[in-house]
């Protein structure tokens, strides 16, 4: 391994790998549905459309059916994307509504989806172009490829095996885990087989990002914002200016690891 290839690559899963976005839709406007009760049940036709331009100021799922309720009342869309912070727990107080309500219905309904109709469920999800191919070539490569996800490392590795990528459990680090990703990223250089290290991880998320940054004994992971992710114009600028974390595009990620830096 040389400096411009890493040892080993941790990977977000969507935003980076897979892009979950019509499922996000369909599940949030089902839970809208459950807590709302609108007399018409079928969405806007321009509603979807406009839930995805916004999809990255969701931090934690619960937000989504409220973001759904934000665009069903009108919010502008540059004050949702200013101002999210304020207007969630507004909307939670207006209606007397507690996150953990909304997470739990969110959880029952995609739950009860999963549960009857599996193959519908990942059916919505769509994998990245050339993704899958550059996580087989690392694969077959001396890189060590992790997944480091807040999606349930069972199915993350259904949908990889739809795609024929054949990842054993151990290398996925799923929602049940229940612990920053910056300690899992701490681990895997603490167990890792060849020394020295060089761990490069790769999100779409800037704020993920900054929290592993401030890990002193992390300083060393390079880190890369994946820009066809969950992510803003603004947050992209920010990556570009940062001068630790380095902006990402999908035709350098498909490339060889030296393209990327």
């Amino acid at each position: 391994m040389t400096a411009s290839s890493p040892t080993i690559l941790a990977l977000d899963f969507d935003g980076v790998i897979c892009d979950g976005l019509i499922e996000y839709f369909e599940v949030a406007w089902r839970t809208y549905c459950q807590i709302w009760s609108p007399v018409d049940n079928t969405p806007a036709d321009d509603l979807a459309l406009r839930f995805y331009h916004l999809r990255p100021v969701i931090e934690t799922g619960w937000e989504m059916p409220v973001l759904i309720k934000a665009l069903v009342d009108k919010i502008p869309e540059e004050k949702i994307l200013q101002d999210w912070v304020n207007i969630t727990p507004q909307i939670l107080l207006d209606h007397n509504l507690q996150s953990q309500k909304i997470a739990v219905a969110l959880d029952n309904l995609r739950d009860e989806w999963i549960n009857t109709d599996l193959d519908g469920w990942l059916s919505l999800h769509r994998f990245y172009p050339g993704v899958v191919e550059k996580i087989k070539l690392t694969i077959a490569s001396e890189t060590k490829l992790y997944i480091v996800t807040t999606k349930e490392g069972r199915f993350v590795q259904q949908l990889l095996q739809r795609e024929g990528v054949n990842l054993p459990p151990a290398a996925i680090f799923g929602k049940e885990i229940k612990r920053p990703k910056y300690e899992t990223l701490r681990e895997l250089i603490q167990k890792a087989e060849k020394t020295p290290v060089s761990l490069w991880f790769v999100e779409d998320r800037l704020k993920t990002l900054q929290l592993v940054k401030q890990q002193t004994d992390l300083k060393d992971v390079k880190l890369f914002l994946a820009d066809w992710g969950y992510n803003t114009q603004t947050e992209r600028k920010a990556a570009q200016e940062h001068p630790q974390i380095q902006l990402l595009n999908l035709p350098q990620f498909t490339k060889h690891f030296p393209g990327w830096l």
